[in-house]
């Protein structure tokens, strides 16, 4: 079912290309890696466990890594650093932590990554300034424990279901509100950071995520109205997570976070909005339908 879904979602953002007379090189190259993309996600999930595992910290350390070239931690023409390192090193621990400790223990691992980066603050200053640390810190937490939640949600009792609600909510609003605002939208949503979405779209595109769950209920045999709720409240925080990362782009003065993945750009790019989804569909999951 999902994967029906995820397919149609991209032969209807297809369909609204061809009606406004959008279609070049660079989309179909963008669609041939969706499609791509959908054919990992639906293995990597699928068979969840320590595939999962391990493919989710690949993942966040490519994100990580994109995150400190954005922002200066790792300059393009530098080898790696011992700030840069205990970055990676951070996101290890806590992934570590995930399937050693459980629930708030889980905070000690985030605790020690703070104090390893200090460590190296005051140990090496002034080589690293307080940003640096506060930037390093914050690659860890954004990146690195957010993603965690794709696994840490599959991992449910019934996550085998509830893991697809993240890309329900966010591939799923996205393309919505990409083929409503192509072909109704008209009211800029945020016109300085991006000027190509539109509130009309915005509002498909969380319509559509909600009925995307309602319909994706039915066959996951949980209850309609938890599914709608959970994807009205994940496509919102969806778009958040898209302008937010549209935001650093911005601030850094970048275009993409990377090249990894054809007609996409970096991991960052590509799941800037399930960074933020994850973890909302995991505690929203727990309550309302686990």
């Amino acid at each position: 079912m999902i994967y029906v879904v995820l397919l149609a979602a991209l032969a209807v953002t297809l369909a609204v290309q061809f009606l406004t007379r959008n279609i070049d090189n660079s989309f179909l190259t963008r669609l041939i890696s969706g499609i791509v993309l959908v054919e990992l996600a639906l293995l990597l999930i699928g068979r969840g466990g320590a595939v999962l595992y391990f493919a989710t910290l690949v993942l966040s350390l490519v994100g990580v890594f994109e995150l400190y070239r954005a922002t200066g931690i790792h300059p393009e023409k530098h080898n790696l650093d011992l700030l840069e390192l205990t970055g990676y090193v951070g996101v290890v621990v806590y992934y570590i932590s995930v399937v050693v400790l459980s629930g708030r223990y889980q905070l000690l691992a985030l605790l020690l990554c703070l104090v390893m980066l200090m460590s190296v603050y005051v140990f090496t200053y002034p080589k690293y300034t307080a940003d640096h640390v506060m930037m390093a810190f914050f690659g860890i937490m954004y990146v690195g424990v957010m993603l965690s939640f794709i696994y840490q949600t599959r991992m449910l009792a019934t996550g085998r279901y509830l893991v697809w609600l993240i890309f329900l909510c966010s591939w799923g609003c996205d393309t919505c509100a990409y083929c409503v605002g192509m072909l109704i939208g008209k009211h800029k949503m945020s016109p300085i950071l991006s000027p190509k979405k539109t509130i009309e779209g915005a509002i498909g595109g969380i319509l559509g995520a909600a009925l995307l769950g309602i319909l994706y209920s039915f066959v996951a045999g949980g209850p309609w109205w938890a599914y709608a709720i959970i994807c009205i409240v994940g496509g919102l925080i969806s778009m958040v997570g898209d302008l937010a990362a549209s935001a650093v782009k911005r601030n850094m003065g970048i275009k993409d976070y990377g090249r990894l993945i054809p007609g996409h750009g970096g991991v960052m790019d590509r799941f800037d909005s399930v960074i933020f989804v994850a973890p909302i569909i995991y505690f929203l999951s727990v309550g309302l339908v686990r």
